[in-house]
């Protein structure tokens, strides 16, 4: 199997965390898309494989019209073989889920939802500066699960302020709510970003690690006691709801990145379009790919499945790593996770390596520690 994602780089305004790509002037969003498509038909001999998933992240893909969507859409269609049910999820923000937009959207061939609530509290909201407010995102998850079964809810923890109790009731909203996938992630202050000079400034209270490693132990507790499986770090699902387009991430399937700044991946190696929505225009109109392309040693790979591994459920294969990568890679590995597994931080299951329940806000420093940097 294999993916495509488009990145669609525009925002009403801009989060005080983000660091991703996008612009909040709309003026070439036309030319932008004409670029999209055509970057699409460039690419179409990229992808050997039948397209089960495709993604439409950001920025604010909820932005795009239903003749928009279509016309990348018929770009896709007509250029890819794309199996017969597809899982085609749109990232929306709750400001721009109106009756009339869910409408238009259960009209395309979108069929999963992925809602960019983070907070059902008016203070967290602002803190962000999100472009929409906590009744709007009630609001709006009530309106589109009349529509669409497959949603998913992003929601942030460990912001400046929020205590455990209202992690928890953040949590509870959620959960009350009845859909069928969570995503939670950790705030991180990224460079360059507002968040980053407020708390840099004192306006903002510093990030707590300890906070949030607390507010993960709630968020693990209250997801299993509802049902929802963890089947990767940050990600919950019941069954037959866990993300497709995720899960071929983490399984290292190869995916086209379509757009400024998306990320393509092939097996052997990555490549990565300027995050610049004019240069991008420019060099696609020219019928050139404006990317960079790393190719990656077997050590890269290698580091990557340890990485992805160790934050599923499924855990590290140890006979995956002797037959991909050799006996001197096992012998390493086992080697390096030694004290992980004397402090239970990690636990071995027949062949396999997981991340224990202990271990598993501290994932991916162990995963670091398992790396390989050189053999020699």
């Amino acid at each position: 199997m294999s993916g495509i994602y488009i990145h669609i780089p525009f925002c009403k305004q801009a989060c005080h965390y983000c660091d991703f790509h996008f612009s909040t002037s709309l003026k070439k969003k036309d030319k932008l898309i004409d670029a999209l498509c055509k970057e699409l038909v460039l690419r179409k001999e990229e992808l050997k494989d039948k397209v089960e998933t495709i993604y439409f992240g950001g920025g604010t893909p909820s932005l795009l019209s239903s003749e928009e969507l279509q016309q990348i859409f018929e770009a896709i269609y007509k250029n890819y073989t794309v199996s017969e049910n597809p899982e085609i999820t749109l990232e929306a923000n709750p400001d721009d889920l109106s009756n009339s937009q869910i409408h238009k959207f259960t009209n395309s061939q979108i069929n999963r939802l992925s809602i960019g609530v983070q907070s059902f509290f008016e203070e967290d909201l602002k803190l962000m500066n999100r472009a929409h407010n906590a009744s709007e995102a009630l609001e709006c998850i009530k309106e589109a699960k009349q529509y669409f079964k497959n949603i998913s809810i992003d929601l942030i923890y460990g912001i400046p302020g929020m205590t455990n109790k209202r992690w928890k009731e953040n949590l509870e909203v959620a959960l009350k709510l009845d859909v069928p996938h969570l995503s939670c992630y950790a705030l991180t202050i990224e460079p360059k970003t507002a968040l980053k000079k407020f708390i840099e400034k004192g306006i903002v209270p510093p990030v707590d690690e300890d906070v949030a490693k607390q507010h993960y132990e709630i968020l693990l507790s209250e997801t299993e006691k509802a049902g929802l499986e963890n089947y990767e770090f940050s990600n919950f699902g019941k069954p037959g709801f866990h993300s497709h387009n995720n899960t071929a991430y983490w399984e290292a399937k190869p995916y086209l990145g379509i757009g400024p700044s998306a990320h393509s991946y092939d097996g052997k190696s990555r490549s990565w379009n300027v995050a610049n929505n004019t240069k991008y225009i420019k060099s696609i109109e020219e019928g050139i790919l404006p990317s960079e392309e790393e190719i990656l040693s077997k050590e890269d790979i290698y580091n990557e499945y340890i990485m992805t591994g160790l934050r599923t459920k499924k855990g590290v294969s140890l006979e995956k790593v002797k037959d991909e990568f050799g006996k001197d890679f096992l012998e390493y590995l086992l080697k390096q996770a030694k004290i992980h597994l004397q402090n239970k931080l990690l636990i071995q299951e027949n062949q396999t390596l997981k991340i224990s329940k202990k271990g598993k806000f501290l994932s991916d420093g162990i995963a670091a520690d398992l790396f390989l940097v050189n053999l020699d």
